[in-house]
């Protein structure tokens, strides 16, 4: 590390007054932003509009650089996922997700994570750092410019998903600040609805996105009561359901607007009638979508996947009930890069 701040940690708001105050023209923010985040060129001397001396005085005050990629495994789906090796050697993953009419990444907020949920692989790495805002940037500017040179120069991601490696809601001012710059019309320009922040239940810090740019929230509820929550989310012993439960209902829902309610199916545990007729008494329908997720597996953990016919069950149950209600296919499972699975502990020519 050089110990300069990052370039790609400043909204553009920012950048203007960093320039403005030191005598360059405000304008000049506007053309980087276009460069970096429009045209994906990162290095200075391609910035063929701005002024030489500016461009000195940035590349001496700042760090343009982004993070490694160490590696990449494909899945038999189009899924990557991809190793980065951040400026202090810590390492995080990213995951780029096929669909049609988009591709999505599925980046961290920060190194491991602290809400050792039971069903999750990165749980099994603890707690190390946050994540800066340029490196939760910077993964979406590494894998696009991988994309670009290695399958196709004009591939362009299209939606961010923070759920990655880490809790985002324990890091909020740096994914706020991330956010804020994958929104901005002069650079990335990525849809509020593009944007999905998701959270494990942390009810004080869910309190403070009344003033979080408007975009998609997906709430990892698991459980709809707290007896089978705490057993699968730790973190529900200090956030119960009645707290979870009444943070979210304080957050204003724009028009047509509903809270994704993340819902992991795990053979025996929370797959019962029970659990359909507790997620009815809790959950608003019309402000409510449920997306169930059958259990991705990986070594070491007790849990099971319930059948395919289970799954379908489940979703009928709360069809008939009038919940929105849709099952996620699993993508990347053969590569540990399913929702659950990441941890950051592959390495070259493990295939």
């Amino acid at each position: 590390m050089n110990g300069k701040p990052s370039l790609y940690s400043l909204t553009l708001d920012e950048l203007q007054n960093l320039l403005v105050n030191n005598n360059f023209a405000r304008y000049a923010a506007d053309q980087i932003y276009h460069w970096i985040y429009k045209n994906f060129k990162l290095q200075s001397d391609d910035w063929s509009n701005t002024s030489k001396k500016m461009r000195q005085w940035l590349m001496e005050n700042y760090d343009t650089s982004i993070p490694e990629v160490v590696d990449v495994l494909e899945s038999m789906d189009g899924t990557r996922k991809f190793l980065f090796k951040l400026g202090d050697g810590e390492l995080v993953e990213a995951v780029t997700i096929p669909m049609p009419g988009r591709l999505t990444i599925c980046v961290s907020s920060q190194v491991g994570c602290a809400v050792g949920c039971k069903f999750c692989r990165t749980a099994l790495m603890g707690f190390k750092r946050n994540l800066d805002s340029s490196e939760i940037i910077g993964q979406y500017l590494s894998a696009t410019l991988w994309l670009r040179e290695k399958i196709d120069q004009n591939m362009l991601i299209t939606n961010i998903v923070y759920m990655g490696q880490g809790e985002p809601l324990l890091n909020l001012s740096n994914v706020k600040t991330s956010v804020l710059v994958f929104l901005e019309d002069k650079g990335i320009s990525i849809g509020q609805r593009r944007i999905t922040l998701s959270t494990s239940g942390i009810a004080s810090q869910i309190e403070k996105l009344i003033d979080f740019p408007p975009v998609n929230l997906a709430v990892s509820l698991h459980a709809a009561d707290d007896f089978t929550r705490d057993l699968l989310m730790p973190i529900n012993k200090k956030y119960n359901m009645e707290m979870l439960l009444e943070a979210l209902n304080q957050i204003p829902l724009k028009a047509n607007r509903r809270i994704t309610y993340e819902y992991l199916l795990v053979d025996g545990v929370n797959d019962r009638i029970v659990d359909v007729e507790n997620l009815t008494r809790i959950l608003k329908r019309k402000l409510s979508k449920i997306n169930l997720i059958p259990f991705n597996p990986f070594p070491g953990c007790e849990f099971k996947t319930p059948s395919r016919e289970k799954v379908v069950w489940f979703q009928e149950q709360l069809l008939k009930r009038d919940f929105v209600c849709t099952i996620r296919s699993s993508k990347g499972e053969d590569i540990l890069a399913a929702c659950g699975q990441l941890k950051a502990d592959h390495c070259l020519g493990n295939r």
